[in-house]
Order: structure tokens, then C-alpha cells, then sequence
């Protein structure tokens, strides 16, 4: 299962969640210093405490302030360095190298959230050949409209030879603090909530070569999920079952402990795995000749490795598993909130499986026989009862992976915003946080179904 939680990310972010959904879109919204502020979309973006806004149409990347990059056009529209604004020396901090970089950036537009957030989680897809990579930040207006430093989401490769893919930790200005993933408001209580936002795009490449990373995806999850310890029960909806592969990582235990100690903390980059191997994504024996041959199911290795964030120390950053999902042909990810298994059931009913966060003692959830402070599993399914069909790689073996969860149980794990730990201790929960896998080109049907769950596709 995954790692222990740690205070310095999910715990504190018990008061993040806190507080019921404040006041719909009714907010004034400050716009921000660069670009137009963008309209809110009506009441049915209002009927969801969640925001998720993405820029991957060729419309969008041509939006927005560009210095030194370029919309590109075609079959998955992207965003690439075009003149680079020159260069600039970058430290890593994990590897004390220092190289120079040429840069080029791209910022938003202005969007206007529908929710007036507690929180926010950036999410992207690109590709980044040798020598690139990219970094994401996000600036926002407050409801009592100043601003927010640019914080720094993400520094990210899709490789580790450049650069070692790295969150920020001590990003705060004493209402808002960075999080790993999660930007979120220091003391809800107060009322301050995020209300509108920009997000900016740091291209960089080695000095003098002509290569580009290609950004085709990049949003925001803003969110103000009500403060709660039980959510309410949806009634059962159609029965389907998915056909997705079953990976344990418990197989892995012991394996490449540089990543989070092995394969006991990789349930994200196992469910990561099954999701994208789903979705027809296949490693080629190049990519995975790195791997002790004598191991089984390499590419869940391989999904480790290249989903480790060397400042968190870990393999569940959000957005990172996401990008990484990105990685392979025609495929893209976003992280956002569901609000009720409801939502779940029109994703699967249209083939999209899911990967849900959730947290629970041993004796909340039947059948699973461990609890935990935060553990990443696929829902595939569900039965003719509504009960929640779960790729759960917490399991001895691949054959074991497969299990049946209660709907009422696994519905109020996953959603909650607290609960009690072992101790008896309010601790947060995750309140429907989510990742979606889906092609880069979806059916209608798919469209249709990530459309009413508020992801545009």
C-alpha cells in the first residue's frame, strides 16, 4: 500500500477541504495582471464544488501570452519552443548540477473558477525528449482580491538523465502554502478562498540543439469539497465490468528501494500501469532493459521510476503519474475530484476506468484486510448490486488483484474529507480525488461521459 502519510502533505490538508461549499460562483472575481478573464460555464459548472479547467486545442495554446514559444497545430495540438528568450542556469537540487538551459515561456488567459477553491492541483502532458524539460506554475487572485506568488507546481521530465523530476517544498506566503501536488489555502475558516487563476509554462532545452518539449495538455482541479466525515449514498447504476490488466506491487517489495523503499509504496504507478496498459500503452524491451531481467512484471519498475518525485521522496505525486500516463502514444491524463460513485459508474459505463485515493481503517472497508493512510487503487466495475469492482494492487499476487468492495463502504472512503486514524485522531481524507486516463482522440460516447464528470475532452 502506499507510503505513510506524511505531515508535511495530506495531513495538513484536512484543513484545505474544510468548510461546505461557500456561496456557488456568486464571488467577485479580480482579474489578473496578464490576458482576459474567462466566463464561468453556467449553472451547470456551479452544481459541482469543482473546477477543472485544461488548454489542449490548438484555440487554447493560441490564447494567452507566448514569449519565445509557438502554438502547433495538427492531429494533438501542442505548445513548443519557438525563439528562445535566451539562457539561464539551472541548479538541480538533488544532483548539485548546475547546466544552462535556453527557456521559453507561455501564460494563460485568466480563468475564473467556478468554485471559489481551497484548493488547487495542476496536471499536464508532454513529451520531453533528451535535453528538455519543462516547468508549471500557477498565480491566483484571493476573494478579497490580491494575489498569489507564482508557485512552482512542478519541474518535470519525462526521463531522469537532464534533470531529476522534482516538486517545490516552502512555497507559502502565509495564506497559501504548496503542498507537494496540492496548492491550498493555509486557514478556510476565514472565508479566503482562490477565485480565479493563471497558469505559466517554462519550456527549456539545451543550449543551441533545435529540440522542444511539447506541452498538449495543461489545467487546473480547483475545488471546495464540503467538510465532512460521511457523504451521502448514491443509488446503484448499471452493471460493467472492464477487461484491465492486474498488477500487484506487492510482488515488488524490496525492489529498487531508491524509489520510496520498492514496490510496497507503488500502489500509484501499479494502478498507473494497469490503466495505461488498458489503454493498448506497451514498454518495448529497450525501455525496460534496465530492469533485472529476473523480475516479473517490469514495467511496473519502470512506471516507478519514472513517476518518482526526488523531493517528496515518493511515487504517488498526482500529477506526475499523470504525465507520465501522457507518455505513452495517444494517451493523455488529468488529475480532478468526482463527487459520487455516480460519476464513476458514467465513466466505466463509456470504457474509462479510474484511479480513486482513498484512506481507511482496517475494519471500514470489508474485504481489503489492511487499513491505510492513502492508497491508490483502479475501479473497473461495478455488479449487478452497485458494489464497486477494484483492481486493488495492494494483493500477494496478479491473480489476487481483483476484488469486490462494498458500495456503501468504498463510496464513503473515497469521498470523505475526515476521518479517524487508529488513534482516534481526526486526520484528512481525500475527498474524491481522481485520475483520469483516457485517448488523446476519445469516442463521442467517451467525450460525452468525461464531459459530465467536468472533464472537456
Amino acid at each position: 500500500m502506499s507510503r505513510a502519510e506524511q505531515p508535511s502533505r495530506r495531513s495538513v490538508l484536512a484543513a484545505a477541504v474544510a468548510a461546505a461549499v461557500a456561496g456557488g460562483a456568486g464571488a467577485a472575481v479580480a482579474a489578473g495582471a496578464e490576458g482576459t478573464a474567462e466566463t464561468v460555464d453556467g449553472e451547470a459548472a456551479r452544481a459541482r464544488p469543482v473546477d477543472h479547467r485544461s488548454w489542449f486545442t490548438y484555440a487554447d495554446w493560441i490564447t494567452g501570452t507566448a514569449r519565445g514559444t509557438r502554438a502547433v497545430a495538427g492531429a494533438r495540438p501542442g505548445l513548443a519552443v519557438d525563439a528562445p528568450l535566451g539562457t539561464l542556469d539551472y541548479t538541480d537540487p538533488h544532483t548539485k548540477t548546475t547546466a544552462a538551459w535556453e527557456h521559453a515561456t507561455w501564460t494563460s488567459s485568466v480563468h475564473r473558477l467556478a468554485v471559489p477553491a481551497t484548493e488547487a492541483i495542476v496536471s499536464w502532458n508532454a513529451s520531453t525528449p533528451a535535453g528538455t524539460w519543462l516547468q508549471i506554475e500557477l498565480t491566483g487572485t484571493y476573494s478579497d482580491g490580491t494575489d498569489t506568488p507564482w508557485y512552482v507546481m512542478g519541474r518535470w521530465a519525462a526521463g531522469d538523465e537532464d534533470i531529476r523530476r522534482t516538486s517545490v517544498d516552502g512555497q507559502t506566503d502565509g495564506r497559501s502554502t504548496v503542498w507537494t501536488d496540492t496548492l491550498a489555502i493555509d486557514d478556510t475558516a476565514t472565508g479566503l478562498r482562490l477565485v480565479s487563476y493563471r497558469i505559466r509554462l517554462t519550456l527549456h532545452r539545451r543550449p543551441g540543439t533545435g529540440l522542444t518539449p511539447t506541452v498538449w495538455r495543461a489545467g487546473v482541479m480547483g475545488s471546495d469539497v464540503p467538510d465532512r466525515f460521511t457523504v451521502p449514498a448514491s443509488v446503484p447504476g448499471p452493471a460493467r465490468e472492464l477487461a484491465v490488466p492486474r498488477y500487484s506491487q506487492e510482488i515488488h517489495k524490496g525492489r529498487y528501494p531508491e524509489y520510496d523503499n520498492g514496490g510496497e509504496a507503488w500502489c500509484s504507478p501499479t494502478s498507473s500501469q494497469m490503466i495505461i496498459e488498458y489503454w493498448g500503452g506497451r514498454l518495448t524491451a529497450a525501455q525496460l532493459k534496465w530492469v533485472d531481467p529476473s523480475y516479473s512484471d517490469p514495467q511496473v519498475c519502470h512506471a516507478a521510476r519514472h513517476t518518482y518525485d526526488h523531493q517528496y521522496g515518493g511515487c504517488g505525486n498526482w500529477p506526475f503519474n499523470a504525465a507520465y500516463a501522457a507518455t505513452f502514444k495517444d494517451l493523455q491524463g488529468v488529475v480532478t475530484r468526482l463527487a459520487s460513485l455516480t460519476d464513476l459508474e458514467t465513466l466505466i459505463a463509456a470504457g474509462v476506468p479510474a484511479m480513486t485515493s482513498q484512506s481507511f481503517l482496517k475494519e471500514e472497508l470489508t474485504g481489503a484486510g489492511y487499513g491505510t493512510a492513502g492508497h491508490l487503487m483502479t475501479v473497473i466495475g461495478f455488479t449487478a448490486d452497485g458494489d464497486v469492482i477494484a483492481n486493488d494492487p495492494n494483493a500477494a499476487d496478479d491473480a489476487a488483484v481483483r476484488r469486490v468492495y462494498r458500495r456503501r463502504e468504498f463510496e464513503n472512503v473515497w469521498l470523505r474529507t475526515k476521518r479517524y486514524n487508529a488513534s482516534g485522531t481526526v486526520v484528512s481524507g481525500t475527498g474524491g480525488i481522481c485520475y483520469l486516463y483516457f485517448p488523446a482522440r476519445p469516442t463521442a460516447r467517451q467525450r460525452v461521459a468525461l464531459e459530465a464528470v467536468g472533464v472537456r475532452a
